[in-house]
């Protein structure tokens, strides 16, 4: 019996990653059909130009008139570009599961094999993990500093953990596309926590500390260790929250 148990129990598994497998490249097709989510997730190369070469292009043009030396504030715009690029595919991710909730799509695909977390792993973590990949691969190209490969572990992992973060907040607190990107670009201010510990003095700029971008722009001002992991910790804190409220939504 406990062999027969173990056999079920590995075809159900087998049977759920391929419902997985199957889910995600169907988002794939979806999404080479919709050109602005597909621009979306291209976004990342170009705007990592725009950094590369356009910061310092216009530090040396103010230069000329104001005394405001930006190459102080380089490593700022790299975990900025760490953060926008996962913040893209999940962005891309999201619009895809509110158009799937508006059509009663997600119902259907919910009774499936796939079940609800074969859903989000297919629509939401897969995404996350190339998103992840995507910006390892092009923080060290397109970074106004150099880093470790410590800290372009971490800033990706961070970038990744706030789009998880706000795709989540999208997709629990709308019911269509259109109310989706009014509340992106509304969660989207959650990443400005990033800039508190640079340009907020003393101990009012904990009034942010809820946020987990205020850690971790804690953690490269201060270069600390405790904050990277209070970072982590608040992520997983807001992550968990959100997906307990999204699949109670979804029930």
């Amino acid at each position: 019996s406990t062999l027969l148990a173990s056999s079920a129990a590995s075809d159900v598994y087998k049977r759920q990653m391929r419902a997985i497998k199957t889910a995600f490249f169907q988002m794939l097709l979806f999404l080479r059909k919709d050109m602005m989510l597909f621009a979306a997730c291209c976004s990342p190369v170009l705007i990592g130009i725009i950094f590369k070469f356009g910061i310092p292009a216009a530090e040396e043009i103010l230069n000329r008139y104001i005394d405001f030396p930006l190459i102080r504030y380089y490593e700022i715009f790299d975990v900025l570009f760490a953060l926008l690029t996962p913040l893209m595919f999940c962005f891309t991710a999201s619009m895809i599961i509110l158009e799937e909730l508006d059509d009663n799509i997600a119902k259907y695909l919910l009774i499936t094999p796939l079940n609800k977390m074969g859903y989000l792993a297919a629509r939401m973590f897969i995404p996350c993990g190339v998103a992840f990949i995507v910006s390892a691969v092009l923080l060290p190209v397109f970074s106004l500093e150099q880093m470790s490969f410590g800290k372009i572990l971490y800033f990706s992992a961070c970038g990744v953990l706030q789009g998880c973060t706000i795709a989540l907040l999208v997709i629990t607190f709308s019911t269509n596309k259109l109310e989706g990107m009014g509340i992106t670009k509304l969660s989207s201010l959650l990443i400005l926590g990033l800039l508190v510990p640079y340009f907020v003095p003393g101990k009012v700029q904990y009034i942010l500390s809820f946020l987990p971008s205020f850690w971790m722009g804690k953690a490269i001002y201060e270069d600390s260790l405790s904050c990277m992991i209070i970072s982590l910790v608040c992520f997983t804190i807001w992550i968990s929250a959100l997906l307990k409220k999204f699949l109670l939504k979804i029930v």
